[in-house]
C-alpha cells in the first residue's frame, strides 16, 4: 500500500537570491515552512511561528510549484539550489519532500536551529544554533555551515563552543543581528580579523531589497 500523501504548512515560497552564508549570492527557491517552537525575540519572521496560521499543500503541489516557478525565469531546475527554511522547518519530517525535490532536480539546502531531530536528504545543512533553544548535540557534526547570529558581545564565546563540535571542514559564519548591525558588525569584523577561522555573513537580501 502505498503511504499517504503527506501535506506540509507553507507560510511562502518564492524564487531569489540567498542573502546569508555560503550560498550568499546564489539564485535559490526558497520554502518557508510554519511552526515553530525557538522563539528568537529578534526573529523577523515570527508570523510563521504558529504552523496552523499557514496552508497545507501536498508534496506534488510543493514540488510542482517550484518547478514551474524556476522553470519559467531559468529554463531549468538542474542544480538550482532548494533552501527549506521557516519557522523551525525541523518540526516536519522532511523526507518525501527532499525526496521529491532531489528527484525534480533540486540541491537540498536545509536552514535550522538544529532544535529537532534531523530528517530528510540534504546536499548542504545550515546550522544556526539558538540560545533560546539548543540544538541536539547529534546534529552540530553533521553541519556543512555553522551561521551564528551574534546580537551582543557574549555570543562571540557562545560561537565558539559550537565551533568546536563541528566537523573539520565546515564553514564558520558570524552575522550580525539586524537591527543591531550598525553596532555589532564592527565588533564582527576585528573578531574575524583576530580569529580567521571565521566568515563573515551579511543579510545581503535586506540590502537588495528582495525577499
Amino acid at each position: 500500500m502505498q503511504p499517504a500523501m503527506q501535506q506540509l504548512p507553507v507560510m511562502e515560497s518564492f524564487y531569489t537570491l540567498q542573502g546569508e552564508g555560503y550560498y550568499q549570492g546564489h539564485a535559490s527557491y526558497f520554502i518557508r515552512l510554519g511552526g515553530c517552537d525557538v522563539g528568537c525575540v529578534w526573529c523577523d519572521v515570527k508570523e510563521s511561528w504558529d504552523a496552523s496560521n499557514h496552508p497545507q499543500y501536498t508534496i506534488d503541489a510543493i514540488v510542482q510549484q517550484a518547478v514551474d516557478t524556476v522553470t519559467q525565469q531559468a529554463g531549468s531546475v538542474n542544480n538550482v539550489l532548494c533552501v527549506i527554511t521557516g519557522g523551525e522547518p525541523l518540526l516536519h519530517p522532511l523526507y518525501q519532500l527532499t525526496t521529491a525535490l532531489q528527484k525534480a532536480g533540486f540541491l537540498t539546502n536545509i536552514e535550522t536551529s538544529g532544535s529537532s531531530s534531523l530528517s530528510g536528504h540534504w546536499n548542504w545543512i545550515c546550522l544556526s544554533p539558538k540560545k533560546f533553544k539548543a540544538p541536539l548535540p547529534e546534529i552540530v557534526p553533521l553541519a556543512n555551515e555553522l551561521k551564528v547570529v551574534i546580537f551582543n558581545q557574549h555570543d562571540f564565546a557562545w560561537a565558539e563552543t559550537y565551533a568546536g563540535q563541528t566537523h573539520p571542514h565546515c564553514k564558520l559564519y558570524l552575522q550580525p543581528e539586524w537591527d543591531k548591525a550598525a553596532a555589532i558588525t564592527p565588533l564582527i569584523i576585528e573578531y574575524i580579523q583576530q580569529h580567521p577561522q571565521w566568515e563573515l555573513s551579511l543579510q545581503l537580501h535586506k540590502y537588495i531589497n528582495v525577499p
